[in-house]
């Protein structure tokens, strides 16, 4: 018969508890059979006390045997069994000798099986119940006293205690091997399971460590075991981790808790990780702490990587408007504890748009990484340079003097200035810098909000004095520049709700009065003023730069509505639509493009597009204006100089300009009738225009007087309230309409 090994720490710890336990009834049993032996045995066999007494020494001396060793080797289980095999017939011996034999034996016989039955399998407790009963009947054949009813009961007791043995040792084995399932489950979950199950003692120790350590923290298990958890932790989370296993194991049973702590590495790395505790100390087999400890490392890894991305540019690294405006207000706060002074910079690009619709949105977020750089670059490691957003950056300066930040705002618009490479161009980026400062003394309570806010009218201010360079916040020019920062968000807000309109004024072939075109102008259709001319908004659109979106968009818009009437109207065919082009729209890298996408996309014919420049603009970079308008007549639209005649141009470079047509100033044209030299400038023009083969057109013709010397002067074209003022389109179309000829009369004086 084979059994199977002894191996886990739980059959060994049983098996030991349970060999003990019969050694001390063997040494009872025996005990009590050497007093009788000695009391009531014939003289002659009293010799036999000797040798129980020796084998009650032996047992005794068992008691001290490594046990839990001894079991763990092979063959240990075949050993003892034997061992509990050899007590039946040394029992039935000396209850051969003795006269209450029939008692003893039976008595010493269920001992025997009733300690084999916690430990060996039902055949080896069968086993040993047949050889006890055939061993009894034998003792009771030839006994003396037997007496068949006396034996029929002792031999139906022993069946008894054998079958309860046998089904005490089958319950026990099933209910080991549900255990060991359980042990398997558990192990095997504790094996594959991520996250790592520590027990800890009171006194910090670890006691056990599962498999999942190789994994988690890179160590051997069976090293964890022995170590204090305080030699795991991180020295700057250890008070936290201290007081969170004291609350544990205060907390009384089955208490829990949960900390994020660092714990060490094998690698000498630390690991981010969160423990669920359970307090156990009132489990017998653990009393200890239970810690199911997970790696939260990539979960601390993306919740870093949120807060840097709420708080930091993406473009650039800095930090963005959020975290600069939490700066502030911690500056502010420790102004008021300690005083000191704090200075706010607003860096807005000048022009900044227009590299990015001209060159590409790369090519702009290429220029914002470098102009961070070099801006960071001027600053010290305490100040906090960050992007609010599009072009704008910020500077937090704390305890500068009033000269040291002039020169830093200098440094910073010259490293701004300095050329950078985009491709194969070198592109000149200036910057305006508003300055806002806090001066130790001062209580106001909104700092934060009003250090922005004066900073950002600062920097309008320095826009309005010409650009590249500075301007430090003053009380006493508060209320101007914050009409005109509002003016500007209000025509930003204009620009995106589309509140812009176009009307269209009527130009007109003086001699016949017949209808040629119209000149595209914008106004302004005010939510609370109305209707707002052009002069109360292009300067400041021109200023800011959103003088490039705007005339791309009436440019789109004027040629979208020739096209229409042109569909709608046979009449419309040969009419001309003019546009002007501001300074800043004109000098734009994008307008070439611009106009060539404008015209494929509304169909309007090239040579019925007129684009109008003023003549001060021919006179700043010759060349590069050259290059321009040439690339537009390439197109195919037709060029006028607007404004002619109040500029400086001199003759040769008109004659190298590709332009075709004049326009006369309405100056000219208002004292044309009372002012000889008027007059004579206006028939200069005109014949300028008829030698240079120029068309000429007169703006601002108010009076038939006007329209009578016009004439006469050989101007070819006109435009003025006497024939029609700037009206919507849906105007106009009567005006195609109801005049096959189209022509336009007069309107009455």
């Amino acid at each position: 018969m084979r059994f199977e090994s002894v191996d886990d720490d739980y059959q060994v710890e049983h098996w030991t508890r349970q060999i003990r336990m019969g050694c001390w009834i063997a040494i009872v049993i025996s005990t009590v059979g050497a007093v009788r032996v000695f009391l009531d045995w014939p003289e002659p066999s009293r010799w036999l006390v000797l040798v129980i007494g020796a084998a009650v020494l032996a047992q005794a001396g068992l008691l001290w045997l490594p046990w839990a060793r001894i079991i763990r080797r092979r063959h240990a289980r075949e050993w003892l069994f034997l061992w509990w095999l050899l007590e039946l017939p040394l029992l039935y011996v000396f209850a051969r000798g003795d006269e209450a034999a029939l008692a003893i034996f039976p008595a010493g016989a269920i001992v025997v099986m009733v300690t084999a039955a916690v430990l060996y399998p039902p055949v080896a407790i069968a086993g040993l119940g047949v050889l006890s009963v055939g061993a009894f009947l034998t003792l009771a054949h030839g006994h003396p006293d037997a007496q068949p009813t006396m034996v029929a009961g002792l031999v139906a007791v022993l069946v008894s205690v054998v079958a309860t043995c046998v089904l005490t040792a089958q319950g026990r084995l099933a209910q080991d091997t549900r255990r060991r399932a359980a042990e398997d489950r558990t192990e095997a979950l504790l094996q594959n399971a991520s996250d790592l199950v520590l027990a800890v003692g009171e006194d910090g120790e670890v006691t056990y460590a599962s498999p999942s350590a190789r994994e988690l923290l890179g160590r051997d298990p069976a090293w964890i075991t022995g170590d204090r958890l305080g030699q795991m932790v991180h020295p700057e989370d250890l008070p936290q981790a201290r007081e969170f296993m004291s609350a544990l194991f205060a907390g009384g049973r089955e208490h829990t808790g949960r900390i994020e702590t660092r714990l060490r590495h094998g690698d000498g790395t630390w690991v981010y990780t969160e423990a669920i505790g359970v307090n156990r100390l009132c489990d017998p087999n653990l009393r200890a702490a239970v810690l199911s400890i997970r790696d939260v490392g990539a979960r601390k890894y993306m919740e870093a990587e949120l807060t840097r991305q709420a708080f930091t540019d993406s473009l650039t690294g800095l930090p963005n408007r959020a975290l600069f405006h939490d700066r502030v207000s911690h500056a502010a706060a420790r102004h008021h504890r300690e005083s000191g002074r704090i200075t706010l910079m607003l860096i807005d690009l000048d022009d900044f748009k227009l590299v990015n619709d001209g060159l590409g949105h790369t090519a702009g977020d290429q220029l914002l990484r470098v102009i961070a750089q070099r801006l960071s670059a001027q600053l010290r490691p305490a100040d906090t340079l960050a992007r609010l957003g599009g072009d704008e950056f910020a500077v937090l300066i704390e305890d500068l003097t009033e000269l040291e930040a002039a020169e830093l705002a200098d440094r910073l618009v010259r490293a701004v200035r300095e050329p950078v490479t985009l491709g194969v161009r070198d592109v000149i980026c200036t910057a305006s810098i508003g300055i806002s400062v806090i001066k130790a003394g001062t209580h106001d309570l909104g700092e934060a909000d009003e250090l922005l806010r004066d900073a950002d009218l600062a920097m309008y201010a320095a826009k309005a004095a010409g650009r590249d360079g500075y301007a430090v916040f003053d009380p006493a020019t508060h209320a101007d520049v914050l009409a005109e920062a509002e003016q500007r968000a209000a025509l930003e807000r204009a620009l995106l709700e589309e509140q812009f309109v176009v009307h269209y004024q009527p130009i007109v072939e003086l001699p016949a009065r017949e209808l040629i075109g119209f000149e595209a102008l914008v106004r302004w259709n005010h939510p609370v003023n109305g209707l707002v001319g052009p002069l109360t908004f292009i300067p400041l659109a021109e200023a800011t730069g959103l003088i490039v979106p705007l005339g791309r968009w009436v440019l789109d818009q004027a040629c979208r509505q020739l096209a229409a009437w042109t569909a709608d109207h046979p009449e419309a065919a040969k009419l001309r639509m003019s546009v002007n082009l501001s300074p800043r729209q004109f000098q734009h890298s994008g307008l070439v493009s611009e106009v060539a996408g404008i015209i494929e996309r509304t169909g309007v014919p090239a040579d019925k597009l007129v684009l109008e420049i003023t003549e001060s603009l021919l006179m700043k970079d010759t060349e590069a204006t050259v290059r321009t308008l040439e690339a537009l007549k390439a197109l195919g639209v037709r060029l006028a100089v607007d404004d002619f005649g109040t500029g400086y141009s001199s003759l040769s470079y008109l004659k190298r300009f590709p332009v075709d047509i004049l326009k006369i100033d309405r100056s000219f044209v208002d004292g044309i009738t009372a002012d000889a030299g008027d007059a004579t400038l206006a028939e200069a023009v005109v014949q300028l225009g008829r030698t240079l083969q120029l068309q000429t057109v007169a703006e601002g013709i108010e009076t038939a007087d006007q329209w009578s010397t016009l004439r006469e002067l050989g101007c070819e074209y006109g435009q003025g309230y006497l024939f029609a003022r700037p009206v919507a389109a849906d105007e106009i179309v009567p005006l195609i309409r109801s005049r096959p000829s189209g022509h336009v009369d007069p309107i009455a004086e």
